[in-house]
């Protein structure tokens, strides 16, 4: 009898949860847009001082996205693919940030809704360990319960606030009272920013979300297809973070004094020592290699050299070792030869005495031309290596 009840129990509780289900953290390869140099142009001006996430953890989240190409995987990972590019744009700025979940069942301790990540100061890697805590989907869409809990996470945020909803909007209960009680306890220093991850069959929640921006009067409400690419996404964090600024004169200044001007700078915080391509990019171009071979040809050593003497002048640089190669050849061998290309760069770095733990390395593929391969020249320009620090 005891046994039948165990087992009744825990069928209660998988109905009640749903099924839990696990989420990878294998991001996609991501180049954000640098928007640095235009902070420090003065033509985006900061206005928001915190953001706080919501992301929707329910079991809805389990099913696969449907939505696009571009992703293969359930709605919580393209969820958690999204945070990540939103973390890897934002601009060198000060800001608080924090993550709260929401569902019901095993993946938020058997509650509603889960602090994942108290208000703190934003980097990085710390934002990015809050993607990460995001593990599992389960439950019911409890978005009402986690924007009255998100009142209390938000209370010693300086500045203004910007709340941020990732979910499909698949909501049992309304949410709008909710949000619009946030609303009037912190008036014009919140606004809302809802990003709908749905398929065909979640179109009602879109309208949903859409509805809880209009209850706090400013914000935006926008979707994942709309802000997948480089582009899309850094026009989001800057409708998120910015307002339009007066500019300056960029063409008379190189903050990161490597010769070449703000205005003209792709690159504007290469490390010191570090030698430049055209675009200010610490990078060099017309890789080859011999075919079947991994080894840099001895060309390239003096840019290697030089590789090996700005981590050594800059003892606490970490940096990404990025492969490109032209559009000759397909896409699954262009994507294996950046790759190759990226690691025997980084080999032989190590060689040389950097430490492997200073490095990480990345294949782009013929994905980001620099230049057009319709000549040899801009193929020539496309095929090459740069560096991205990582410590920033």
């Amino acid at each position: 009898m005891q046994k039948m009840l165990t087992v009744t129990a825990a069928l209660a509780g998988a109905i009640l949860s749903g099924c839990a289900t696990q989420s990878s953290n294998n991001f996609q390869a991501f180049q954000a847009d640098d928007l640095n140099a235009q902070v420090r142009a003065g033509l985006l001006v900061q206005k928001t001082n915190s953001f706080f996430v919501l992301n929707d953890s329910s079991s809805s989240m389990s099913k696969t996205y449907l939505n696009s190409a571009e992703y293969s995987g359930t709605k919580l990972d393209v969820e958690k693919n999204l945070l990540n590019k939103f973390n890897r744009t934002i601009p060198d700025i000060s800001l608080s940030s924090g993550l709260r979940s929401f569902g019901f069942g095993p993946c938020l301790k058997w509650g509603n809704t889960q602090l994942n990540q108290p208000l703190q100061n934003y980097s990085v890697s710390g934002f990015e360990s809050a993607i990460t805590s995001l593990q599992c989907s389960s439950g019911g869409t409890p978005l009402a319960t986690a924007l009255t809990e998100s009142s209390k996470d938000i209370a010693s945020a300086p500045g203004n606030i910007a709340l941020l909803v990732f979910s499909d909007g698949m909501d049992e209960v309304s949410p709008v009272p909710a949000a619009e009680a946030l609303k009037a306890q912190y008036g014009d220093r919140l606004c809302v920013y809802t990003v709908w991850v749905g398929n065909d069959a979640d179109i009602a929640g879109q309208a949903g979300l859409q509805e809880i921006v209009s209850a706090a009067g400013c914000g935006m409400a926008t979707d994942a297809k709309a802000i997948s690419s480089p582009a899309g996404m850094s026009d989001f964090v800057k409708q998120v973070f910015f307002k339009p600024g007066s500019p300056q004169d960029c063409s008379t200044q190189d903050d990161d004094h490597d010769g070449v001007n703000n205005c003209a700078d792709k690159c504007p915080d290469t490390p010191k020592g570090a030698i430049v391509d055209k675009d200010g990019c610490w990078a060099f171009h017309g890789v080859l290699f011999d075919f079947d071979s991994d080894k840099v040809k001895s060309k390239y050593h003096p840019m290697i050299k030089n590789a090996v003497d700005v981590m050594k002048l800059n003892p606490g640089l970490t940096i990404e070792i990025q492969g490109h190669t032209d559009s000759y050849g397909s896409d699954a061998y262009n994507q294996d030869l950046s790759e190759r290309r990226a690691l025997s760069v980084k080999n032989e770095l190590v060689s040389q005495g950097v430490k492997a733990s200073r490095l990480t390395t990345v294949g782009f593929g013929e994905s980001q031309p620099v230049e057009s391969n319709e000549t040899d020249e801009g193929r020539a320009y496309n095929r090459r290596v740069n560096y991205k620090r990582t410590d920033k």
